[in-house]
């Protein structure tokens, strides 16, 4: 936690910033080990080159704060109390209102902005998502290995909905019995809403589960992850129920290939947006170009989806310790979709894929 805070610090300082105001959820938990639903409350962290720190939180998050092993200050407040009032009392108390104060752009909302230029008696206030996001795009070594954890978990509950699957069963009952079994070991939470779609609802990248039964014929459109010591898993997985047609296996197969093609790109200093433009020439050549609908992944970490983005047209390089999803797909409305999405380590010697479970086209 320490090393992460000076290192924020530096990140300050090399930017000519004098503090910052944290309200993500991911970035409180980055820097405090407090993993906490704000809901509708003020939970936030303050963050200056001179040292001071702070956390801001409800009264009932106190014995929280305490055992995620927070020792600097902390900032209480009753659900009658008002926090910015207490939080600006603090700073005046303790060495003064920031000069400049940066912040989360993607997540502060207006009213808690506001709040902060009336705190700050209009001061300077900047942006400092990038910065945040560039201390936590490369994963240490702790990291690491829960990430690891995290994707066997994953790889488990693909198990579990393949065992599942067959005519008749519903898209809802193969998501019931994936959630209770990964609860049983122990997982609380899903990265996000767990899907399972089947025959052309497969089309939709982000369908929505239902009571549909289970068709022979059908592809089924596996996409979860778990949440594990506040990291995120997500792997998608696509099987056939019985025998498919010639063009389902043409479309799986070419998921399949560009998936490969994208790892092999993957070395040290690749331009990102390459690893999407490999995969998507993949598809493209196959004449499947236009149903490819989105970009070839995203970052993974506290957050699901994260810094970077795995955009086609995004220049930065690879670098080892980012992990990221490559998930290509194809999605043909009124006829059905494939996706193949795993979870990779970049390392100093090539990719590493997290999720093992096995991508051949299983027929079930």
């Amino acid at each position: 936690m320490e090393k992460r805070i000076n290192q924020l610090i530096e990140s300050l300082q090399n930017n000519n910033l004098e503090s910052i105001f944290i309200t993500s959820k991911a970035n409180v938990f980055y820097f405090s080990n407090l993993y906490a639903e704000a809901h509708e409350r003020l939970i936030a962290l303050y963050i200056d080159v001179q040292g001071r720190k702070t956390i801001i939180a409800p009264a009932l998050e106190l014995e929280d704060i305490k055992n995620a092993g927070w020792t600097s200050e902390i900032i209480t407040y009753f659900d009658h109390e008002n926090p910015w009032a207490k939080f600006e009392k603090w700073l005046s108390h303790s060495g003064g209102l920031p000069s400049n104060l940066a912040i989360e752009e993607e997540n502060l909302n207006v009213e808690r902005f506001q709040q902060l230029q009336t705190l700050t008696k209009n001061g300077d206030i900047q942006y400092g998502q990038r910065l945040l996001n560039e201390l936590r795009v490369i994963k240490d070594d702790d990291e690491v290995k829960i990430l690891q954890e995290a994707a066997r978990f994953a790889d488990y509950g693909i198990e579990t909905a393949v065992k599942h699957i067959k005519p008749g069963k519903t898209e809802l009952e193969i998501i019931a019995e994936v959630e209770y079994a990964l609860k049983e070991k122990g997982i609380r939470h899903m990265s996000f809403s767990t899907l399972v779609l089947s025959g052309a609802k497969t089309a939709a990248p982000h369908g929505t589960p239902s009571m549909k039964p289970i068709e022979d014929g059908d592809f089924v459109l596996m996409d979860l992850g778990v949440v594990f010591k506040g990291y995120c898993s997500d792997i998608t997985r696509t099987v056939a129920v019985g025998e498919v047609n010639e063009e389902q296996e043409k479309v799986y197969n070419t998921v399949l290939a560009a998936q490969q093609k994208a790892l092999n790109v993957c070395e040290v200093g690749t331009p990102l947006g390459q690893i999407d433009r490999a995969a998507r020439s993949v598809i493209e050549d196959a004449g499947y170009g236009e149903y490819f609908t989105h970009r070839i992944g995203h970052g993974i970490g506290i957050d699901v989806h994260e810094f970077p983005s795995m955009a086609s047209n995004n220049e930065d390089p690879l670098k080892p310790g980012m992990a990221f999803t490559i998930e290509p797909g194809i999605y043909v409305s009124g006829v059905g979709g494939v996706r193949i999405e795993d979870d990779v380590l970049m390392t100093e010697n090539g990719p590493k894929t997290l999720t093992q479970f096995p991508k051949s086209l299983q027929k079930v």
